[in-house]
């Protein structure tokens, strides 16, 4: 059994980012940048009015005299005209402004006569409501470095680029197989004995917040050939499998022995931790397998702690994960030395408050939990008011 500082190390050791694939933008959600993105073109392309009004040459004594209406420009228009001095156009926001202007007047701040145009903004100033060419992005210019995280507005800014794929690390390809004779599906009759089967439903919603999604989910009865053949097709399709259940030492937990007559070598097996002491991580070439316990509320720590930082490496994420952050403890808690635990906690501002239902199985807790209470293996005492590190499981 080890500790969770060397079973995390031992996971971040035998993981590697994942090859580049080229994706379409919108298939790239989540994704993480394989090389840098430079613009091909300014943006806006061209001046381009911030308004609805009137385009015109700025001059001093614009307001001494009107000035004659000579066309109107909507925008993706080609202006095709140069204006000349004493003159305006009438413009919509987004349209281009034409040779020749340089300021655009608000419509609230005029008034049109018979073709002549009023100007009754006293506030004007020559380049108002006119967006340079190239202010927000110039052709050549750095737009995303590699390694970026895209989100919506990240794709949003390509797009307006004229982006329409991108170089990004693949996402791991991931197979869940969930095993128990005691689970049923949800909408079932349960049967004497039978508890629903909700590890799959959270795991896919903990992938989903990242962009991640499984693509083989097998259900298997305590059954070592069921199990065997799950994980050989798993082996062979997925980059990574995340068994549930069946990893610690009773009569009918075969995972592990299944996971050994395929192969698959152990990196470790068992932390010095609760929830979730008999975790295994292991390898099968540049396949990576966790056996996770059965409990819910185990499955989910150890999917936080260290399945997940480890999906994000593979498809190059940088930073650090589990987030981590410092608040006070809002309650004294006392534990048995030996082991790490993680306890359910919900923050409040600068404090965070440990929740009830604590126990593995018991997940009501976890549904209120923005975060998991770390206190050190070493240590039993934590008063209230002490410093204490927690981990964000909130990626929102």
């Amino acid at each position: 059994m080890i500790s969770v500082q060397d079973a995390k190390r031992l996971i971040q050791e035998h993981t590697e980012v994942l090859p580049s694939v080229n994706v379409p933008l919108l298939d790239a959600l989540g994704a993480t940048l394989a090389q840098s993105v430079f613009s091909g073109i300014d943006m806006p392309p061209f001046p381009q009015s911030a308004m609805d009004g009137y385009a015109f040459r700025f001059e001093e004594n614009y307001r001494e005299k009107p000035l004659q209406i000579v066309g109107e420009i909507q925008a993706g228009m080609d202006p095709g005209i140069s204006l000349e001095p004493g003159t305006a156009v009438r413009i919509f926001t987004g349209a281009a402004v034409p040779e020749g202007a340089d300021t655009v007047v608000m419509q609230e701040k005029v008034r049109a006569e018979s073709g002549l145009l009023y100007l009754v903004d006293p506030d004007l100033k020559r380049g108002s409501n006119v967006r340079p060419r190239g202010s927000q992005t110039r052709q050549g210019a750095l737009v995303l470095p590699v390694g970026t995280t895209l989100t919506p507005a990240a794709l949003g800014l390509l797009a307006g680029l004229g982006v329409a794929d991108l170089e990004v690390w693949a996402n791991p390809r991931i197979c869940l197989i969930i095993t128990g004779n005691e689970l049923a599906k949800p909408g079932a009759m349960l049967r004497p004995g039978e508890v629903y089967e909700s590890n799959s439903v959270t795991l896919q919603a903990a992938l989903k917040e990242r962009g991640l999604a499984p693509e083989l989910i097998f259900r298997c009865n305590d059954v070592e050939q069921e199990i065997i053949q799950s994980l050989e097709i798993g082996l062979e399709k997925c980059d990574v499998v995340l068994c549930t259940g069946g990893i610690s030492v009773g009569d009918y937990d075969l995972v592990k022995k299944a996971m050994e007559h395929c192969r698959v070598k152990t990196v470790f097996y068992k932390v010095k931790q609760k929830p979730g002491k008999p975790l295994f991580f292991g390898k099968y070439a540049e396949k990576r397998l966790f056996g996770l316990p059965g409990n819910p509320g185990s499955v989910l720590t150890c999917y936080y702690e260290y399945v997940e930082p480890m999906l994000l490496k593979m498809r190059g994420n940088s930073g650090q994960f589990p987030r981590i952050a410092h608040k006070i403890l809002s309650e004294t808690v006392v534990k048995k030395a030996g082991l790490t635990h993680f306890l359910k906690g919900k923050l409040d501002g600068e404090q965070v408050q440990p929740l009830g239902a604590q126990e593995s199985y018991k997940m009501d807790g976890f549904a209120l939990a923005d975060a998991l209470i770390v206190l050190d293996e070493d240590r039993e005492t934590f008063e209230k008011g002490a410093m204490v590190e927690v981990h964000l499981v909130n990626p929102m």
